[in-house]
C-alpha cells in the first residue's frame, strides 16, 4: 500500500513554537529576523510599510528594531491577530500610493512583504498569484520609497521569478535573493532584497 506523504504542515515545529514562546503570532518572523541580522534592512527611526501583514508578526519585529520614533503602517485583507501601529484592512490593489504616504505621514524607508495568495495545491497556479502579488509590492515600493530605501519580498519560485527579479533590478543599486533557515525545506519561495531605490524618474 502507498504511503501518504507527511505533511510537514500539519504540526508546529521548532520555529513555530520559539516563536509561540517570544510572543509572536507567527513563525514567519523568524525569516525576517534572520535576514535581518545579516543585512540590517530596518534602522532606528525607519518609515516601515508591511504589505501582506496579517497575522503581525512582521509588524510586531519591524516596530521592536525601527522604535518610538519610527512608524509602522500595515496592509492586508484581513484584520491582523496582533495588530500593530496603524493597519488598512484593504486590498493591495485597491489603495493609492497617496493613500499609502498619508497613512505613513510621508514616503517609506523600508517596503516589506510576506504575502502569498491562498495556495491550491495547483504550482504553476500558485506561483502566477503570487508573482502578481510580488508585482504589485515592487510597483508599491516603486512609487513611496525614499531614495536609497530598501524592498524584501516573498517570491514562490518558478518559471516567471527570474523574469521579476530581473524587472526590479533597475530600480535599485543592489538585489539579491535570499532563503532564510525559517523557510520550509519543501517550499519553494525565498525573498528579494532590494538595497538602494534610485528614485523615481520625473516626468
Amino acid at each position: 500500500m502507498r504511503r501518504r506523504k507527511k505533511n510537514s504542515y500539519a504540526k508546529p515545529d521548532t520555529y513555530t513554537r520559539a516563536a509561540k514562546d517570544a510572543g509572536y503570532a507567527a513563525r514567519s518572523v523568524f525569516k525576517l529576523t534572520e535576514i535581518q541580522r545579516r543585512f540590517r534592512v530596518l534602522k532606528s527611526g525607519d518609515s516601515v510599510l508591511d504589505l501582506g501583514c496579517s497575522p503581525g508578526s512582521w509588524s510586531r519585529y519591524a516596530q521592536e528594531v525601527v522604535g518610538g520614533r519610527g512608524a509602522i503602517v500595515g496592509v492586508d485583507i484581513e484584520q491582523p491577530s496582533d495588530p500593530v501601529g496603524t493597519v488598512l484592512v484593504e486590498s493591495i490593489y485597491d489603495l493609492s500610493a497617496e493613500q499609502l504616504r498619508e497613512a505613513l505621514g510621508g514616503e517609506a524607508d523600508v517596503v516589506i512583504s510576506d504575502m502569498a495568495p491562498r495556495t491550491t495545491g495547483n504550482t504553476l497556479g500558485d506561483h502566477v498569484r503570487q508573482i502578481e502579488l510580488a508585482q504589485r509590492s515592487l510597483d508599491i515600493a516603486c512609487e513611496i520609497l525614499k531614495p536609497g530605501g530598501t524592498f524584501l519580498t516573498k517570491v514562490f519560485d518558478g518559471e516567471d521569478s527570474h523574469a521579476f527579479v530581473q524587472g526590479a533590478r533597475p530600480f535599485f543599486t543592489k538585489t539579491r535573493r535570499v532563503k532564510p533557515k525559517a523557510v520550509r525545506r519543501e517550499s519553494r519561495e525565498f525573498f528579494l532584497l532590494c538595497l538602494g531605490f534610485k528614485g523615481r524618474e520625473e516626468s
